[in-house]
């Protein structure tokens, strides 16, 4: 028993499925029983009032699509508000969320610092927000345009009207770090192409392993979906490459200037890893210190347990 039409089914392959089920269905408002053995004339109003309701359902879905279209082009996200951001239902914006959005903003200022995959950042947010943020959601936040002022519908870009998050330089430098994060990880073998070849069905990465210990074989990584590349081996791109570069030659001149560049590089490289470690062998010891401090404060009663116990978290 069901109220009406409408309210059991709106297209076709719903009503098949019920009258596969050999059930009687009962239309309490509309006053009809329906069944396999109801007369024609019976299922004939049933098949009007069933593309009745079908059209009203596709035009509804056009009223709110063409509404969300709208709305999105005056600058208003027509969707739920991503992390960091609440929707006011009372005024119909989207607002900055008290709590969530210095949590949203920790979020790209950790990341940048490079010192951080999405796993070790999901798990560093959860220990000092106690908030679990996923690897996916991670993902989307940094790469949503949202948090700059902007957002995307429909595969367009809009200029929002809501407070941007962060500024444009911060996102785009989580843009940087994420792609560096996102390459593949290597292993100790020596696969001579690895990394630099793209595959041209779809623009994902090519990856190469090492059979039968010997044996090293390419393949699309797939990560947009199955491939249609085949795989080949290291040799077949060796021969077609090697054709294009027979021709090319450095001078000896210009190979020394690129040792030598990549030798001073080297060693600046070196004084620059030095000049950090001191940095930060400096920075832990005043932290150490500011640590003793806190707990004699603590032991002479200045401080209470609670706060001292906080700090010492931070």
């Amino acid at each position: 028993m069901v109220e009406k039409t409408d309210r059991l089914y709106r297209n076709q392959r719903d009503a098949l499925t019920l009258e596969d089920l050999d059930i009687t269905i009962c239309f309490v408002k509309e006053g009809e029983w329906l069944s396999k053995e109801s007369k024609s004339q019976a299922k004939f109003m049933h098949d009007i009032r069933l593309a009745m309701a079908r059209n009203y359902s596709e035009n509804l879905r056009e009223e709110v699509n063409k509404g969300m279209c709208e709305k999105a082009s005056q600058g208003t996200y027509p969707a739920r508000a991503p992390f960091g951001y609440v929707n006011n239902k009372a005024a119909r914006t989207i607002e900055i969320h008290p709590e969530n959005a210095p949590i949203a903003k920790h979020v790209f200022e950790l990341y940048v610092s490079a010192r951080y995959s999405l796993l070790s950042l999901s798990k560093e947010l959860e220990r000092l927000t106690g908030k679990r943020i996923s690897k996916a959601n991670l993902h989307q936040m940094l790469t949503n345009p949202f948090y700059i002022g902007q957002f995307v519908w429909r595969g367009s870009t809009y200029q929002g009207t809501h407070t941007p998050l962060i500024s444009p330089e911060l996102y785009a430098q989580a843009h940087a770090v994420l792609h560096g994060h996102n390459k593949p990880k290597y292993g100790k073998q020596a696969i001579a192409f690895r990394g630099l070849l793209t595959c041209a069905h779809d623009d994902c990465a090519i990856t190469g392993e090492l059979k039968k210990g010997k044996y090293v074989y390419y393949r699309c990584t797939g990560y947009r979906g199955p491939c249609a590349l085949p795989r080949f081996r290291e040799q077949e791109i060796s021969d077609q490459l090697g054709q294009l570069l027979m021709d090319v030659q450095v001078p000896r001149e210009v190979a020394e200037q690129i040792v030598s560049a990549v030798e001073r590089e080297h060693v600046h490289v070196g004084a620059r890893v030095a000049q950090e470690r001191t940095r930060l062998t400096r920075e832990l010891q005043t932290v150490r210190g500011r640590m003793d401090a806190a707990y004699a404060d603590k032991l002479d009663g200045k401080i209470s347990g609670e706060f001292w116990q906080r700090k010492q978290a931070e």
